[in-house]
């Protein structure tokens, strides 16, 4: 009887304990507000308005909390006004949703080098770097991944003037 609870045990522990919450669907609807949103944001940045942008690609991402490009493009909007720390916070919610987007789909290596930029977007070189083997080894034949170390792209992202801009 003890042998049929612990099994019983070990099993719920196995079923429960190592899954990783489902991440909330987001309507459809919800979607494409945001995509209007950022496409107007989108339209503010090409004038230069990063003030009317920025509230903009908040309301996007806020609604869409899952799309790391709208928490970069707030984050950059912020960065051109001056304001470090709210960049800071919309980079370190896009690794987030990047991380996230890798975690749920291991083949979407586009996420995990998002997860690689938005680091060095960060000042966190050296974790873009450790992130970058790391999905190395989770992905050894990813061919977009191998070109991209290959290619030294890390490092040439962080010798951009443009990048160095809009970077902490």
């Amino acid at each position: 009887m003890k042998f049929l609870v612990l099994i019983s045990l070990a099993l719920a522990l196995a079923l429960t304990g190592g899954c990783k919450p489902k991440p909330k669907e987001i309507p459809a609807l919800q979607r494409k507000e945001a995509a209007n949103l950022a496409s107007e944001a989108q339209f503010a940045v090409a004038l230069r308005d990063y003030a009317r942008a920025e509230p903009l690609f908040e309301k996007a991402a806020k609604l869409c909390p899952d799309q790391g490009d709208y928490w970069v493009n707030l984050g950059v909007a912020r960065k051109r006004q001056g304001n470090t720390a709210g960049a800071k916070q919309a980079y370190e919610s896009a690794r987030k949703a990047f991380h996230d987007a890798f975690e749920l789909d291991e083949k979407n290596t586009d996420a995990a080098l998002q997860e690689v930029y938005t680091l060095a977007l960060l000042g966190r070189a050296d974790d873009a770097r450790k992130t970058l083997e790391r999905v190395r080894k989770q992905a050894p034949d990813d061919r977009e991944i191998r070109l991209f170390i290959e290619n030294k792209q890390l490092d040439r992202i962080l010798e951009d003037p443009a990048f160095k801009d809009i970077a902490l």
